[in-house]
């Protein structure tokens, strides 16, 4: 005889456990991009914002490399060329910012560059001077992998730290205060860790002073 036909009560099944809900990828910060383009170029003999190479000006290649590595907002500061700047060169998806006191140095303009970004969502920025042609898409995204609101990051070649620099919002205020003269955020970034990483196989390091400096341009 069944339990069932002798009366015994049915022994209820325990609930099936409903399967976890996967929680949803943590989002990658956001790191805004910042060019460095407002000098004079008084050893190239112009502003090297304006020099072509490749086929493209100095500053549409800056800009271009930090957007394709996936940086936004995207800044451009501009200053002894500004006007010629904003005519000729191609920047989608840029915003141009003049800094009036770009005779004064890099400094200044990273200043320009950190105060526009103050009301941004980004948690980090990638600061890259304009004259740096063969700093590439693959060296900007290995910086940008480390970024967080209290890193300092830039990449080396050969073991000497070099650009593009990553500056942690946290570290904004302070790299500000002592973003003076040529310095750019030399002067902060000697005072705290930061993480090299080293770009060496992917890109060139070296930045254009002069025109005997500028490499090869790339074959079509």
């Amino acid at each position: 005889m069944t339990s069932f036909e002798s009366g015994d009560p049915l022994v209820p099944h325990p609930p099936v456990p409903k399967p976890p809900v996967p929680k949803p990828p943590a989002a990658s910060p956001s790191v805004a991009g910042l060019v460095l383009a407002a000098g004079a170029g008084r050893r190239f003999g112009r502003p090297k914002a304006l020099v072509s190479h490749g086929g493209r000006l100095f500053v549409e290649s800056a800009a271009a490399v930090l957007a394709s590595a996936g940086c936004a907002p995207l800044l451009v500061v501009v200053g002894a060329a500004g006007a010629e700047v904003r005519a000729r060169a191609s920047l989608p998806g840029a915003r141009v910012l003049d800094n009036p006191d770009w005779a004064s140095g890099m400094g200044s303009s990273l200043r320009v560059g950190l105060a526009a970004l103050a009301d941004s969502a980004a948690e980090a920025v990638v600061v890259l001077p304009v004259d740096m042609p063969g700093i590439t898409v693959e060296a900007v995204r290995r910086v940008t992998a480390l970024a967080g609101p209290d890193v300092l990051a830039r990449a080396s070649f050969d073991g000497v730290p070099g650009h593009p620099v990553l500056l942690g919002r946290r570290h904004w205020a302070g790299a500000t205060e002592l973003a003076v003269g040529d310095a750019g955020a030399r002067d902060y970034l000697r005072c705290h860790p930061v993480l090299e990483v080293p770009c060496g196989d992917v890109a060139a390091g070296a930045d254009v002073d002069r025109p005997e400096d500028l490499p090869a341009a790339p074959e079509a």
